[in-house]
Order: structure tokens, then C-alpha cells, then sequence
């Protein structure tokens, strides 16, 4: 047994994991389960469960993979009693499920905020309310994992619901953390910045600057975009030892993006907190 292996003791614990079968919950899941965790998933889409479900299998992966939508609680039920019967135990819970669309607040309407709190807060507090219980009876505590996001930290022009639903998983997850703590049950977030998956494509951001290299560079203080296994490696993390003293707080695998808080690193300019003038006087010539 590696270093890893032993102080990290992940080999046999089981994980429920919400949206875990396309993007940034898939690449959790391989990860999870290569390090010897037993996953339940549940998933929206029909094409990426049936490709989560095959990949597993072809791996020998003891897995429960339902295709269904997180947001209903009768579905939630469902998968954590399917773990039950299938291993007897809880120890993982990583809320992945989340999703969003662009537009100004004014023009937004109430079934639109009631969507995004259901998809971005509401099946967190479910998930939570059906892991904790669990958790408690097995006795051997447990790490419950959000996935938030930056936008949860910063204004979000054109998002301002689904930001404030991300903020209210980051304040729910420390309170949380502190009632269960006694317990040894652990609750932290997971805050991405720009990782492009599709769900992020269908989203859009306006001009698509980000999707190019140049955009990256300017918005990215590290240079380069998110991978889905720079989020992944936060959750076995998270999920391990060696995490076991670590709770109520947020991981934030941005590439710098909240500690530049705005400063962006033009081409020949370098570091500035504002567009350089030739920036703006060329799009000035373009009107």
C-alpha cells in the first residue's frame, strides 16, 4: 500500500454523487472510483448515464448509475436507498448538479428563479438532508462535497440568482459543518472558475472571448483554462484522510482568478485593473 492509499483510506467507502455523469461529475467519478470508492450516481442525461454506466463496468467498478433528475427529492430518495441496499453504508456525498442562463435580472421572472434555486440550491439541501442521517448511523463520519463556483464570490452580471444561489450553498455548507462536526462529518465546497465542459458551452458568455487562447491569458492569471481533473483532484481530496481536519471552508482551483480580484494581464501592457487605452479606442473604431 502506497503512501497515498494509506493515509488517504478511500478503497471500499461508498460516494452518492449528484450530476456525475457528463463534464466535471464524470471526471469525479473515474476519480473516485480509481481510487477504490464505490460511486452511486445520479444523472439528467440519457447518453452520458448509458457512457458513465458502460465505462464503469468495463472497469470491473461496483456502481449504481440511475438516470434521473436531482432536483426531484423522490429521485434523491431513490439513489440513497439504492446505496443502502447495495452496500449498507454512506461515507461520500459530492452535490455537482448545477446550471444556469444568461440575462439581466429585470428581465428574468419568477419561474426562472425558481428553476435556478432548484438546480443550484435546493437539491443540495436534499441530498444533505437524506446523506446526514446516514453518515451518523455508520459511525465513521463523512466528507460532503459542493460544487460552487467563483461566481458564488464575485458579482455576476447577468447571473445574479444563480450567484446568490451559489453564495447560499457556500453559507449553508460552513453552517452545516459546524453542526455536524461533532459527528466527524465534514462539509467544504469546491469553487471552479472558467473549466469549459458543455453545459458551460450552452451557457454562453457574450462575446466567447474566453474561448480564446488570448482571453485566457488576459482573465486567467495562470494562462490557461480549468480541467475537469484540476476539480476532480479537489474532490478525492476532500473526500480523503487527508483532508480529515478540514471543514466549513471552500477550495477555490480558479488558476488565480479570485486572488487577482480584477486585475487583468494585457498583451504588452501587462498587469492592469482597467482596459488600456488601445483596447478602448479600438473598440471605439469598431463602432
Amino acid at each position: 500500500m502506497g503512501w497515498f492509499e494509506e493515509r488517504g483510506d478511500l478503497d471500499g467507502r461508498v460516494a452518492v454523487v449528484t450530476g456525475g455523469a457528463g463534464g466535471l461529475g464524470r471526471a469525479i467519478v473515474t476519480d473516485l472510483a480509481a481510487n477504490g470508492v464505490r460511486p452511486a450516481v445520479v444523472d439528467l442525461d440519457p447518453a452520458a448515464t448509458a457512457g458513465l454506466r458502460r465505462s464503469l463496468a468495463e472497469r470491473n467498478v461496483d456502481a449504481v448509475v440511475h438516470e434521473g433528475d436531482a432536483r426531484d427529492p423522490d429521485v434523491l430518495a431513490e439513489l440513497f436507498d439504492a446505496a443502502d441496499a447495495r452496500w449498507g453504508r454512506l461515507d461520500i456525498l459530492v452535490n455537482v448538479v448545477g446550471g444556469t442562463f444568461r440575462a439581466p435580472f429585470i428581465d428574468t421572472r419568477p419561474t426562472g428563479w425558481d428553476a435556478l434555486l432548484r438546480t443550484n440550491l435546493t437539491h443540495v439541501l436534499h441530498a444533505c438532508r437524506l446523506a446526514v442521517p446516514r453518515m451518523r448511523a455508520g459511525g465513521r463520519g463523512g466528507s460532503i462535497i459542493n460544487i460552487t463556483t467563483i461566481e458564488a464570490h464575485r458579482a455576476a452580471p447577468g447571473f445574479a440568482v444563480y450567484a446568490a444561489a451559489k453564495a447560499a450553498v457556500e453559507q449553508f455548507a460552513r453552517t452545516l459543518a459546524v453542526e455536524v462536526a461533532p459527528d466527524g462529518i465534514r462539509v467544504n465546497n469546491i469553487a471552479p472558475d472558467f473549466v469549459p465542459t458543455p453545459n458551460l458551452e450552452r451557457i454562453g458568455t457574450g462575446d466567447n472571448a474566453m474561448t480564446d487562447p488570448d482571453g485566457v491569458r488576459v482573465a486567467i492569471p495562470m494562462g490557461r483554462a480549468g480541467h475537469p481533473t484540476d476539480i476532480s483532484h479537489c474532490a478525492v481530496f476532500l473526500a480523503s484522510g487527508l483532508s480529515s481536519y478540514l471543514t466549513g471552508t471552500t477550495l477555490h482551483p480558479d488558476g488565480g482568478t479570485r486572488a487577482s480580484a480584477g486585475w487583468f494581464n494585457w498583451p504588452e501592457e501587462g498587469w492592469a485593473n482597467h482596459a488600456p487605452l488601445r483596447v478602448l479606442r479600438a473598440g471605439e473604431q469598431a463602432q
